[in-house]
């Protein structure tokens, strides 16, 4: 079987969006830029993937099908730039994903998802709001504009990434919810479906997962409901059909495949603090001077280049998020 032939080297950001502005420029919705994703077009390019024609477009597969498939791509934000770093490259991002739902084996989460059907979905609002109430994907998609940006993201095992999000700031999610006064944080429960997700029949977890934050930082502009990744809606190994980004925390502060929302007063457990508290906090914020009990964060590796590089406070966003901290958070 043929291979897909791409750029080896790494993706420079502005190179992907004057891809993507110049296609859309043309008249390609998300239906154009499939077609331009095809075999044909993709050999052209130089470098290989390793990965097959078929196995590559599965692993670049929405969840959500073709639906709403005329939101993508959405108009990419210019306030949000990762430079002097570069973008990963889809493959990179599409096949090494932390999953434990699935498993916890990092290269084979997109295979284990494949076919996974994110349709219909439902989202429950409750707690410490005027009224709960139920939210469907339309609901949730529509609920404000779309637009891309992108984002560094480190995970708390010291690798790293940096990958174009589509969604909106999660504030306006808060909004439509109508908190209480009284409500100081927001928590997230993620799917249970042991039928699906084999890794939910692991006993040594709380399943199903769960994670939460103060609400001061989930109103942050950073703060994102992300429905779609490099110009497409998420495949389900991103934590389809939605999920939260916050790019300044570890990884598992952005929790995936989201079917409930609650508001409460009082701070809630997280997944990862109740299982293991003693390596992992509520805040979990990037801080290259707070070792794990395991490990270092003082360096971290990019998964797209493989090299290692310095850790960034508040993975680099520490001029727009330091303000909400006092340092000495956990």
């Amino acid at each position: 079987m043929d291979h897909l032939h791409l750029p080896s080297d790494d993706i420079s950001e502005s190179t992907y969006m004057n891809r993507r502005d110049v296609l859309r420029g043309l008249g390609f919705g998300a239906a154009g830029l499939t077609a331009l994703s095809a075999p044909g077009f993709l050999r052209g390019m130089n470098g290989s993937f390793g990965l097959d024609d078929e196995e590559l477009k599965e692993a670049f597969k929405p969840a959500i099908g073709d639906l709403h498939a005329d939101l993508f791509p959405a108009k990419s934000s210019k306030a949000y730039s990762i430079a002097p770093r570069t973008l990963t490259e889809e493959k990179v991002a599409s096949t090494h994903n932390n999953f434990y739902e699935f498993t916890t084996v990092k290269n084979r989460v997109w295979q284990m998802a494949r076919g996974f059907k994110a349709t219909p979905w439902k989202i429950e609002v409750g707690g410490d709001v005027e009224k709960e109430f139920t939210l469907d994907l339309e609901d949730l998609l529509k609920l404000a504009p779309l637009e891309e940006r992108t984002y560094r993201f480190r995970c708390v095992e010291t690798w790293a990434m940096q990958v174009p999000w589509t969604g909106y700031p999660l504030s306006k999610l808060i909004d439509r919810c109508k908190p209480l006064g009284k409500a100081k944080y927001i928590r997230f429960v993620s799917i249970l479906d042991k039928d699906r997700l084999p890794g939910q029949s692991d006993p040594q977890w709380p399943w199903p997962y769960f994670e939460a934050l103060r609400l001061d930082e989930a109103r942050h502009d950073l703060a994102m409901v992300c429905v779609g990744i490099f110009g497409h809606a998420l495949p389900m190994q991103f934590g389809a059909p939605w999920r939260v980004v916050v790019p300044w925390k570890y990884g598992y502060k952005s929790p995936k495949s989201i079917v409930r929302i609650e508001f409460t007063e009082k701070k809630p457990s997280t997944f990862w603090n109740q299982a293991i508290p003693k390596e992992y906090g509520f805040y979990s914020n990037v801080d290259p001077s707070k070792p794990h009990p395991r490990w270092s964060q003082a360096m971290e590796r990019d998964i797209g280049t493989g090299k290692r590089r310095p850790t960034l406070l508040y993975n680099g966003y520490a001029e727009q998020v330091a303000s909400m901290y006092k340092g000495d958070e956990h």
